[in-house]
């Protein structure tokens, strides 16, 4: 097995509709003003941009993300993922009862050399840090949707 590599997978259930989900989750460059842990995002050119991560844990991620498939019919939004984390995300929003799911999918291997050094035993600290990251994420989010 490889300790540097992750799979995560997050369900969030929103009172809105699919569509209005779906915008603001395509508004990338404003996640930091409802998600905590997204400290930065700097938009490189249309498609791509610099995002800087801080969790629970004291150390930042910085990443670039791509994207890859912008598909409002299917619901999708998809990136490239390289930096300290390489590999992809995707969201996929639904409609879910009177309301949407949006399913968050990730699949990334570690770069950041402390994050490698660590892998074994720090592999159940960056999970939790991670759903406590995607938690604080969905909170905000919902506040944002009510807000719009």
């Amino acid at each position: 097995m490889d300790w540097s590599h992750y799979r995560f997978v997050s369900v969030w259930d929103l009172d809105a509709p699919p569509g209005a989900v779906y915008r603001l989750l395509g508004q990338v460059e404003h996640y930091p003003r409802w998600w905590p842990q997204i400290r930065e995002v700097t938009p490189v050119d249309d498609t791509s941009g610099t995002t800087r991560i801080r969790s629970l844990l004291p150390y930042d991620l910085v990443i670039t993300v791509r994207e890859r498939r912008r598909d409002p019919l299917a619901g999708i939004l998809e990136v490239a993922i390289t930096g300290d984390l390489e590999g992809w995300a995707r969201w996929t929003v639904t409609a879910h009862g009177t309301g949407s799911r949006a399913t968050y999918e990730q699949e990334v291997e570690v770069r950041k050399r402390l994050m490698r050094l660590l892998a074994l035993p720090g592999r159940p600290v960056f999970r939790v840090n991670h759903a406590l990251m995607m938690r604080a994420g969905r909170r905000g989010f919902a506040a944002r949707l009510e807000a719009v």
